[in-house]
């Protein structure tokens, strides 16, 4: 685990494993617009926290409509570690601007803070079946965490889980450069 200052009194750090299995008060699902959790780490939010997620995200959809790319959606964790779900809707490489990596990021982790949080854990937002590149993605999700870290009053440490050798390498050589040394 690499972990770094992101603001006086906030830590963010990589971890690499399973979201799910985070101690956090609020874990990060990277999202579609519609908030229907089949596959990645969506599919893995409502297999380990339950049914209750994906019902309460179709409830959100139908009160407010589709979540907006670089948007965010707060429902419970059902049987999740955590208290909260954050559905960050990231964009879909190739069709939609990169950088909504970072707006994702910022506001996933302003409404952690929001709702009196003090850790949240967030996985690489739109690597996976939207097609962004690890690096790229590092890189934005660094400059969303060091912008918005500056700004946080209840949430004190950020957690970056990362599955697999190749991104969390990636991600960590990124953050070094970003944060500095560990």
């Amino acid at each position: 685990m690499d972990r770094f200052q992101a603001a006086p009194g906030v830590s963010v750090e990589l971890a690499m494993g399973d979201i799910t299995e985070l101690e956090a008060d609020a874990i990060v699902n990277a999202a579609n617009s519609y908030l229907e959790h089949g596959g990645g780490v969506a599919g893995a939010i409502v297999r380990k926290g339950g049914r209750e997620i994906q019902e309460e995200s179709r409830e959100w959809v139908r009160r407010h409509g589709p979540v907006p790319v670089g948007g965010v959606a707060v429902t419970g964790a059902g049987r999740l570690k955590a208290r909260y779900v954050i559905h960050a809707v990231g964009p879909r490489c190739g069709s939609e601007p990169i950088e909504k990596i970072g707006e994702a990021v910022e506001n996933a982790v302003a409404k952690a803070d929001e709702l009196g949080l003090k850790s949240v854990a967030l996985p690489a937002i739109s690597t996976g079946i939207f097609g962004c590149p690890y690096r790229e993605a590092a890189r934005l999700t660094a400059e969303a965490v060091k912008r918005v870290a500056p700004r946080l009053r209840n949430v004190r440490r950020i957690i970056v889980c990362l599955y697999g050798e190749e991104a969390y390498g990636t991600y960590a050589e990124v953050f070094r450069q970003i944060f500095g040394t560990g």
